[in-house]
């Protein structure tokens, strides 16, 4: 009979709105960019809100940068970047009010995540081999807190 209760309510439990951990969605629509390695030879910035109620490091991304991903971020990406490479290296980076984070699923499912190589706490992902794809891009924060934050694409 205790297991039997047990499992009715563990049922219960998990029906309930945000008993499951939510993480960044790739199904997710962001604000639409579509440049290629030369359109971005000359830097672009777009505004946006750093920051969210995803933790990243509760959602077993496999991270093809050093360190674990951490950090808050909103569930659909800030930016989907369709990119035609043109053999271009691309960098993504972060300008802030804050400590920002950087993440970045590409078309072909690797997972990037970056805390404070741009300085001053924020956020920078060089890739020198960028594939043409969709790139899902999240501006995020270490802290719960939101701030003030630019992304700036450039490629070399």
């Amino acid at each position: 009979m205790n297991k039997f209760l047990l499992l009715i309510l563990s049922a219960i439990f998990l029906s309930f709105p945000g008993a499951a951990i939510a993480c960044p969605e790739i199904d997710l629509d962001g604000s639409s960019l579509v440049y290629s390695g030369k359109d971005l030879y000359q830097a672009r910035s777009f505004n946006v809100t750093a920051g969210g109620s995803e933790d990243v490091s509760r959602c077993g991304i496999r991270n093809n940068t050093s360190g674990k991903p951490e950090g808050f971020v909103a569930e659909a990406p800030d930016f989907e970047l369709l990119f035609n490479g043109d053999g271009y290296e691309l960098e993504f980076r972060v300008e802030s009010d804050c400590d920002s984070i950087l993440l970045i699923n590409t078309g072909s499912g690797n997972w990037y995540w970056d805390d404070d190589d741009n300085g001053n706490l924020d956020a920078k992902i060089r890739l020198s081999r960028a594939s043409d794809g969709l790139y899902d891009i999240w501006i995020g924060t270490i802290g719960r807190d939101t701030c003030n934050a630019r992304l700036i694409l450039e490629t070399f």
